[in-house]
Order: structure tokens, then C-alpha cells, then sequence
């Protein structure tokens, strides 16, 4: 049975079955110089042609990286640090990193005027970025409706395209989806415009249906000789909860980035606790089902840290109230750095030149 994969969407997705139906390849870790603990973990997880990329990092060919944002939002949150985090590995691994801020697919997905999109990015999205650890002198940036060559790129894209095989994989026909995938065909292929060259695109696994689509067209663009795109995914972050993926439709399962509810939240969260203290102490608790393990995982605790909690919590002797507290301390700790490296970042925005063509 299809998998459906809306990547403007917040339906829950089935990692194992989006990689066993749409044949992904598993990330080998020790394939790449210098693995993240990410990489290592599995967070950063599969995807795409990954080895035409490991060996240009090995062999320093050129290669580019792709990433941006969609700024429909105000709000950002831990899944946004994971992309940061995705992208800075190939930046400091010698991509040629690009940066698209989404505008025109804000407006014809989410309804966010061209306006109000670029003052998000300016004021919010494009300095968390750079607080996080993209580096701007080393990323060319862009607005969607000021780039020419991206415009028509995505036009000369639209023309290669029928109607079934734009349905066959997503789903539907939606006018706005399809101006929005066809933006996105241009963000894709607009830096092998200038040279072709392997090009990553670190993303969410949500994100696989534009992945197929840019690399049917890659086969179609042969007298360009533009490289088929490659990718990595990120996992999608569960929920607080344990149910979802992080979504705005469960408010207190998602982590802002700041958050001001944040002590809340953490003492909310589920944990693979036991029914009492007595019963913890003497059976031990189970990290793997533990929402805040999953966050240390993902984000914040290096392997022996982390081994440290996971054999103490097995063993009874760290408790669910206490590992809470711990992880409060650490997320304060993580978003009052944050703060200050984000009033930092407002100074790199106004010596940003948007790339135009």
C-alpha cells in the first residue's frame, strides 16, 4: 500500500515504511569523514545517492548544500535546530551552502503575504539560523520572488511535468501545491545553474516527495548535465507525548525555540517510568520509551553522558522526576545561549546580499 507523504502537511509518517516503499538507502555513518553523533544514531537517518557526496567530501571536489525555510510561522522549534544542525555538517565539510527563504510557497500553501513573509525571515527565522550555527559568510541567501533564474527554472520544470506524474506523487492536483512544488524544483537545481555539480539537500523525511520529483526532472535536464539531487532526512521529532510528530495542532508536545512555557512542557512529558518510586528503584525504568531520552538523544548529550543516563535509568537509580529536572537545567542552559547569540546574529542579517539571478 502507497505511502502518503504530505510535506506541507502534519500527518504522522511511518519512517520504516516510507524507506521500504520508496527503496531509501540506510545512511552508513562510517562513510562519511567526521560522523556527527546524529549521523551516528540514526536521527540523521537515510536518503538519496549519499556516497556521490561522502566522496566528494573525501576527495574535496566542490558539491553543494541546499537548505531554507518556509517563514509562515513566528514560531521555531527543536526540528528547526536539527536542520541546522544537518546542514552545518556539509557546510563545514566544504559545500557551497544555499539558503532559500520560501515566500512565494508561504503564500500559495499558507496564505502569507510576500510582505509579512520577509519580515518573519529578516527578524526571526534567518538570524535563529545563524544563532544556531549556519555560518553567513559562507551561505549565499535568497528570497523565491526576487530570484529570477530560480523563477524560471521553475517554469522550464512545470513544462516537463503531466499531470499524473505530478498526482502520482503527491497525491493531488491543488493549484497552490503544484506552484509551490515547482518553486521548490527551482530552489533545487538553481545552484547547479552556475555550475552543475552533487548537490545534498539535508531535510525532513516529509520532504522525500519533492526529492522524487527533482530527480525524474534531473533525467529529463541530461543535455544540462545537471547531477540528480541527492538527500539526507532527519528524523521527525515525536511529540512530548509520545503520539505525534511535533506538530501546532499539540501545542504542549513541541518545544519553541524560546519557550516560554517550557518548565510545563518537560514535566509533562511522558517517560518510560514505572507506576511507582518503589517499583522504579527496583525494576528500573525504561529509557526507550522516554520522550526525554529522545531529547537528550537528538539534541544535547554526547555518547557518554548519554550512556550514563540510559544504564542509570535501567538500573533504578535515576528517577523520571529527577531526569526531568536535569533536562530543564540543560534546555534553560541551551535557550538562554541561544538569546544571546541570537541578538548577535541581527548584526550578520544587515550585511546579507540576497542573491538575485
Amino acid at each position: 500500500m502507497e505511502v502518503e507523504v504530505d510535506p506541507w502537511g502534519s500527518n504522522l509518517v511511518n519512517q520504516d515504511k516510507i524507506i521500504k516503499n520508496f527503496g531509501l538507502e540506510l545512511l552508513n555513518a562510517g562513510e562519511f569523514e567526521e560522523p556527527t553523533d546524529q549521523m551516528k544514531r540514526g536521527v540523521f537517518f537515510g536518503g538519496r545517492d549519499l556516497k556521490i557526496i561522502s566522496d566528494a567530501i573525501r576527495k574535496n571536489e566542490k558539491f553543494y548544500a541546499l537548505t531554507g525555510i518556509q517563514p509562515s510561522s513566528e514560531n521555531l522549534h527543536l526540528g528547526n535546530k536539527m536542520a541546522v544542525d544537518n546542514i552545518k555538517y556539509f557546510q563545514d565539510h566544504g559545500a557551497e551552502t544555499f539558503f532559500v527563504i520560501a515566500d512565494l510557497e508561504s503564500l500559495s500553501t499558507r496564505g502569507v503575504s510576500i510582505e509579512e513573509a520577509r519580515r518573519r525571515a529578516i527578524e526571526i527565522h534567518i538570524p535563529a539560523y545563524i544563532a544556531m550555527g549556519l555560518n553567513p559568510k559562507k551561505t549565499t541567501f535568497y528570497f523565491q520572488s526576487e530570484n529570477t533564474t530560480v523563477l524560471k527554472t521553475a517554469y522550464e520544470c512545470s513544462k516537463k511535468v503531466t499531470e499524473n506524474e505530478f498526482k502520482a506523487i503527491y497525491g493531488d492536483n491543488d493549484p497552490g501545491k503544484m506552484m509551490a512544488a515547482f518553486y521548490q524544483m527551482g530552489d533545487i537545481f538553481y545552484p547547479q545553474t552556475k555550475e552543475p555539480a552533487p548537490t545534498i539537500i539535508p531535510c525532513g523525511v516529509d520532504q522525500e516527495p519533492h526529492i522524487r520529483l527533482s530527480r525524474d526532472l534531473a533525467r529529463k535536464f541530461k543535455e544540462r548535465g545537471y547531477f540528480s539531487p541527492s538527500s539526507l532526512y532527519q528524523k521527525l521529532l515525536p511529540s512530548l507525548s509520545g503520539k505525534n510528530k511535533m506538530s501546532k495542532s499539540e501545542p504542549l508536545g513541541v518545544i519553541n525555540i524560546p519557550d516560554f512555557e517550557l518548565k510545563k512542557k518537560i514535566m509533562n512529558t511522558l517517560t518510560g517510568g514505572r507506576d511507582s518510586v518503589d517499583e522504579q528503584r527496583k525494576l528500573g525504568g525504561d529509557p526507550d520509551k522516554c520522550m526525554i531520552f529522545e531529547l537528550y538523544k537528538d539534541h544535547f548529550l554526547n555518547d557518554e553522558s548519554l550512556e550514563q543516563v540510559y544504564n542509570n535509568c535501567r538500573k533504578g537509580k535515576l528517577l523520571c522526576g529527577e531526569d526531568k529536572i536535569n533536562a530543564l537545567r540543560i534546555m534553560e542552559d541551551f535557550m538562554e545561549n541561544f538569546k544571546d547569540k541570537m541578538e548577535k546574529a541581527r548584526s550578520a542579517v544587515d550585511k546579507i546580499k540576497f542573491a538575485r539571478d
